[in-house]
């Protein structure tokens, strides 16, 4: 069995450990019996000692590729995708050293895993390095970033628990609306997953010659039914579904597609949850969080701000501006993914100074993590995916 192999089989150890302690998690909420509570207990115990085998398969993961493939496992959408949720474990496990809430770990291991499966959807052989990705500086600036966003991310699971509580879900409001729209955006990215599967087990593949930004004829393959054409797309296969419109060269028509099936896929997988269950899936989930600690998912949600937004400002800022000097010998150009990190920075600047000196705490705290939360997604999935730029090879 070759390096590449033994790691690949210690991402899927490290995926079904985190399957595992979320559902011993679920168990370790307490109740107000003195039995039950020392049952929900012992499942903590086991439930983070599961989640921390779990890390460690997943540290050995990205050890193991590193020596294969003799670079920082980061340069593609597969191999950042799972270092990000390889971090948001991290940053769990040292808050729940800190804090001991079993009830973040039903939210933050389930985040972790969605973005671990939206990760495998992604080629993941090893292909050689461009220039541009051949420096230190790339390593250290996108490590520290993810870092940063995946501190981010547990605020935003603290801000979810919270709202899970405080949400008066059985009530018709503009509240309980946006709050099942969070929900509905979880189970998109299950849809991505879905999509991606359906297609790939029935070998779909259709084949486009189009013209890019520079004039230049290339060839492009799509594995989902092209709803978007490239920028003056000829078709070369038969039989295979045909455009509905043609995409100007600024647009990856093929990742666009790809984002439509799997809206498509994940509201379709929606409307099942609610036909089945009845009922809201906020309101589903709600029963898991009634005895936590309101103010203490607050502090947790502003705690992780405090620490991940200085992280993030030296990855995703600081470092990356050395990285582009040394790749493209300027600090700053205006590419989309530099543009969404500022507009990162600049939405979490602006909550530490409503925190700070408007006090906003509670519920509006926890609406500014989940809405930073889908900034930082957009960037991973939007701007990595449709926006084309520098950063495509992401």
């Amino acid at each position: 069995m070759s390096l590449i192999d033994i790691s690949g089989n210690l991402l899927y150890v490290a995926f079904f450990c985190y399957l595992i302690g979320t559902f011993l998690f679920s168990g370790a909420i307490k109740e107000k019996k003195d039995t039950t509570a020392s049952r929900a207990e012992k499942f903590g115990k086991v439930a983070i000692i599961i989640t921390i085998i779990g890390f460690i398969s997943h540290v050995a993961y990205f050890i193991t590729r590193w020596i294969h493939t003799g670079h920082a496992p980061v340069s593609n959408m597969f191999e950042f995708t799972t270092a990000f949720g390889m971090f948001i474990v991290l940053s769990f496990i040292v808050i729940y050293y800190m804090y001991k809430v079993a009830a973040l770990g039903v939210v933050a291991l389930p985040i972790a895993l969605l973005i671990i499966a939206y990760a495998a959807m992604f080629p993941t052989e090893v292909s050689p390095l461009v220039p541009s990705l051949q420096s230190h500086w790339l390593t250290i600036h996108v490590i520290t970033a993810a870092l940063g966003q995946s501190i981010l991310a547990i605020s935003s699971a603290a801000g979810l628990v919270y709202l899970m509580k405080n949400v008066n879900t059985k009530v018709l409001s503009f509240e309980s609306i946006m709050f099942e729209i969070v929900m509905y955006f979880g189970v998109l990215v299950l849809g991505f997953v879905v999509a991606t599967l359906t297609f790939s087990a029935v070998n779909y593949e259709a084949k486009f010659e189009y013209v890019d930004t520079l004039e230049n004829v290339n060839q492009m393959t799509y594995t989902m039914p092209a709803i978007f054409g490239m920028n003056e797309y000829k078709e070369l296969s038969e039989d295979k579904m045909t455009p509905i419109m043609e995409m100007p060269a600024l647009i990856d028509a093929r990742k666009l597609t790809t984002v439509v099936w799997s809206i498509l896929f994940g509201s379709v997988l929606y409307l099942l949850i609610r036909l089945l269950l009845r009922r809201s899936v906020s309101s589903m989930l709600q029963p898991l969080v009634k005895r936590v600690n309101s103010e203490l998912m607050d502090e947790i949600a502003y705690r992780s701000v405090l620490i991940g937004f200085p992280v993030f400002t030296l990855g995703a800022l600081i470092f990356a501006m050395i990285w582009a000097q040394v790749a493209w010998s300027r600090f700053w150009g205006w590419d989309p993914k530099e543009v969404w990190a500022l507009i990162t920075w600049l939405y979490y600047a602006a909550f530490l100074h409503l925190r700070l000196s408007k006090g906003w705490e509670g519920k509006k705290t926890a609406w500014l993590t989940l809405v930073g939360f889908l900034i930082i997604m957009f960037n991973l999935i939007v701007v990595n995916l449709v926006i084309a730029g520098l950063h495509s090879y992401a």
